[in-house]
């Protein structure tokens, strides 16, 4: 009897802790909350309120096309569990829209997030469409974004991280997919992260602007997959200025001898920035890399701190 009355309470004391107080709303499919849907509790949100708004989401498979706007501002969502919250739909960039038109990458996503200050933890998102080209889980569009314990799963494009002068954490995530399943224009640091390669393809296409002086940080992220060996790159070039370093990481053999790839285009090896700072496993074959890739110095590593980064911005802070 103790030990049954011990467990409940480190249940509700995890609980408690995701939560940290009472939620402001409650989503809940089968009826038990303030929305039935996730969309709803969105739009329940004050437009440019301050502080921050958390909604509680209980187990469940949402399927919706959901659309976090601008106006919503500090919206944290909280999922009961990371394996039974899931958020999905199932667009994809072929997919026509009700004009007969393509869709395209931009309009498949499951999710699309625009307002400032997002966070989201314990929580799926899903583009279920399958391995049909480009389908987008999560547009991450907003500035100071944080997930913290969430699961991105998909095929092709899974993460699209949105806008040039946005800043975006990643931490203790799970981040799946084939050909270039991290992507986009933002600064973004991924810590202890999981990313999982299917098949064969690119982890990442960074699009970073040229004025931008960081793009993606792996910090001690761990890459997996059941891809087969030599059949991945760490990324490639979506604009010529993409800036991506992979810091302390576990690569596995199925990591491409030479890490990296141009795009096709010799005048991206220009223009791009390439970095690795003492990397292990199989995969973590230096001598092996593209000579226009470069290997960090204990210097220049010291520059890879997260309010530098970010400039100004800890997002582990309080």
């Amino acid at each position: 009897m103790k030990f049954i009355i011990l467990v409940l309470f480190v249940a509700f004391s995890c609980t408690a802790n995701a939560i940290d107080a009472k939620p402001d709303f409650v989503v809940d499919a089968k009826g038990g909350g303030d929305f039935k849907t996730v969309q709803e509790a969105i739009h329940a949100v004050p437009d440019f309120r301050n502080k921050i708004t958390t909604i509680f989401i209980k187990k469940g498979i949402y399927k919706e096309k959901l659309i976090l706007a601008a106006s919503k501002k500090n919206v944290r969502l909280v999922g009961e569990s990371l394996n039974e919250t899931i958020l999905t739909y199932d667009d994809f960039a072929q997919k026509k829209n009700i004009f007969g038109e393509d869709k395209g990458t931009s309009g498949s996503s499951s999710f699309y997030i625009y307002g400032e200050g997002f966070s989201a933890e314990n929580i799926t998102f899903e583009n279920s469409s399958g391995p049909v080209g480009q389908a987008v889980a999560v547009w991450a569009g907003g500035d100071k974004s944080a997930f913290i314990n969430c699961r991105f799963l998909g095929f092709q494009d899974t993460l699209y991280t949105y806008g040039g002068n946005n800043r975006q954490f990643y931490k203790n995530c799970y981040i799946e997919g084939t050909v270039d399943f991290i992507f986009g224009s933002a600064t973004a640091w991924f810590e202890r992260c999981t990313l999982f390669c299917k098949k064969q393809g690119y982890i990442t296409a960074a699009s970073t602007a040229d004025t931008t002086k960081f793009g993606y940080v792996f910090n001690q992220c761990t890459i997996k997959g059941d891809a087969p060996e030599n059949s991945f790159y760490l990324g490639r070039p979506w604009r010529p200025y993409a800036k991506v370093v992979f810091l302390n990481c576990e690569l596995p053999a199925l990591i491409r001898p030479e890490g990296w790839d141009n795009w096709g285009k010799e005048s991206n090896e220009q223009t791009a920035y390439y970095a690795e700072y003492q990397n292990s496993g199989k995969g973590a074959r230096p001598e092996k890399r593209v000579k226009w890739s470069h290997q960090l110095s204990n210097e220049a590593y010291k520059s890879y701190i997260m309010e530098n980064v970010f400039r100004g911005w800890n997002p582990e802070q309080k």
